[in-house]
């Protein structure tokens, strides 16, 4: 491939380039889907194509294409050197200039102890009809579905400052529930695992058709338990919970190109200012966020990012301040920051890389000690989370209200009873602020996000979060109306 990178960085550098890259990214993509006991879909793909970024007097120029020959390699350069100085001659109050990076090369192959291609589809079908069946086979279950997805994805990316990378990267990203009817009251209840950068080892190790009939029979719980009191109470708040609530409310608004007002599409402002860096109290002081790029297994460990910066780990928020942002080769210097964090990443060969959100999670307590059932006895009245559920956010990423997919009524320490339909709302700096108590790192979870959309057009973008059980005091707690 290098002599085709080699082209396009000769073509820019020829038509007046300041930086240049090119991206190759082949990926191949494996589903199977069932739904009740009816095998639906079986779908394989295979993607490949390439893009050229051309930065030239403070603008961008970007193309691509599928044809990987000398002169659609060319010719593509030089569109998007021409698209740069089109760009150029409209005046801009922030020229874009992108943070020094050192030159990498390197070769770089991610976690896959067996390879999901290479086990039958016959298998993975069999494995989610014995799941949908299992729960089928349960009192009151009307509908039951299942899928697992694999992804194998290949990039290499050269650019002006000497790098060439050759990465490789699998993902493996089950699927399984089922829905309960009891008279008028419908409810589900599903795998609240997440992905994991992994092969079908993964698979294996979470045991779907182990779970299957708890599950099932949770989803009938529901149906039946309480609606939850409406009133100001505690939150303890599981792993899987906790996933979504740190990735809209921490990870999306610490996105420095929705601080600088770049991105305004599906609640994409932030009530974050750049100088908040170091000043703002975004939770109490044992709330500790780590974005690491480089947690084994995360979904946003790519070695390096599309910027050509190599991944690493920082603390966002530190005894409970901010401390850091997500942030890009070329959002970086516009703040006055020097290098990148390697935040920059694209969904598609086709697609600009943009900020993304890192694998950024909620540190364990430092107490080894504390279990779950320590955070549980010291709450008079509340209500204990299980998995994610409904949310809904506010434009600047302050007001919130979070639902969840289990719910347990705790009175006295204990927990006394299953509820439904139980959401909360909160504003974010002032729920973070209330956190007043961590599991120890036995309880500590990961859980990898598949499915983050950002941007206009859309990108679809991968990354893991990951708590222990966490409790956090006098939150507003309402019942849904659905």
């Amino acid at each position: 491939m290098k002599e085709y990178t080699n082209l396009a960085l000769e073509a820019a550098r020829g038509a007046g380039a300041d930086f240049a890259d090119m991206r190759i990214v082949e990926e191949r993509q494996n589903r199977v889907f069932v739904q009740r006991r009816s095998l639906k879909l079986i779908d394989e793909t295979e993607s490949f194509g390439y893009a050229i970024r051309v930065l030239i007097n403070g603008a961008w120029g970007f193309a691509s294409s599928t044809k990987l020959n000398k002169e659609e390699v060319v010719a593509t350069a030089r569109r998007a050197a021409a698209i740069a100085k089109a760009s150029a001659k409209v005046p801009k109050d922030t020229p874009a200039v992108m943070a020094p990076e050192s030159k990498y090369v390197d070769t770089q192959v991610g976690p896959c102890e067996e390879d999901p291609f290479k086990v039958s589809n016959k298998e993975k079908a069999e494995l989610l009809l014995a799941c949908t069946d299992t729960m089928l086979n349960q009192p009151n279950i009307v509908m039951a579905v299942g899928y697992l997805q694999f992804i194998k994805m290949h990039r290499i990316i050269a650019n002006s400052d000497g790098s060439y990378l050759d990465l490789t990267n699998y993902f493996a990203n089950p699927h399984l529930g089922c829905y309960a009817v009891d008279g008028n009251e419908s409810q589900d209840r599903s795998y609240q695992g997440g992905a994991k950068q992994a092969g079908y080892e993964f698979i294996r190790e979470i045991d779907l058709a182990g779970n299957a009939k708890k599950w099932a029979e949770e989803a009938l719980i529901k149906c039946r338990a309480e609606d939850t009191p409406s009133g100001v109470m505690d939150l303890v708040l599981d792993p899987m919970h906790l996933a979504l609530t740190m990735h809209e409310s921490v990870g999306h608004p610490t996105e420095l190109d929705r601080i600088l007002g770049w991105e305004a599409n599906m609640a994409g402002r932030s009530f974050v200012k750049p100088e908040f860096v170091g000043n703002l109290q975004y939770g109490s002081e044992i709330v500790n966020f780590t974005a690491n790029n480089v947690l084994e297994g995360g979904l946003g460990s790519w070695f390096y990012d599309d910027d050509g910066v190599k991944m690493h780990k920082f603390a966002m928020v530190k005894d409970g301040v901010l401390n850091s942002l997500g942030c890009t080769r070329e959002t970086a210097p516009i703040i006055g920051w020097e290098r990148s964090n390697g935040c920059c990443r694209s969904d598609d060969f086709e697609h600009f890389p943009i900020n993304r959100i890192p694998n950024l999670y909620l540190e364990p307590g430092k107490d080894d000690s504390v279990t779950p059932g320590d955070l549980i006895s010291g709450v008079d009245k509340g209500v204990y989370i299980e998995g994610m559920g409904s949310f809904s956010i506010d434009q600047m990423r302050n007001n919130f209200q979070f639902g969840g997919d289990m719910f347990w009524m705790i009175e006295g320490g204990k927990i006394t009873k299953p509820l439904k339909k139980v959401t909360y709302q909160a504003q974010t700096t002032q729920f973070w602020n209330s956190c007043d108590g961590l599991a120890g790192k036995d309880y500590w979870k990961p859980h990898g996000v598949m499915n983050c959309g950002k941007g206009e057009p859309m990108q679809v973008m991968r990354m893991t979060h990951g708590a222990s059980h966490t409790r956090f005091r006098n939150i507003n707690v309402g019942g849904a109306k659905i």
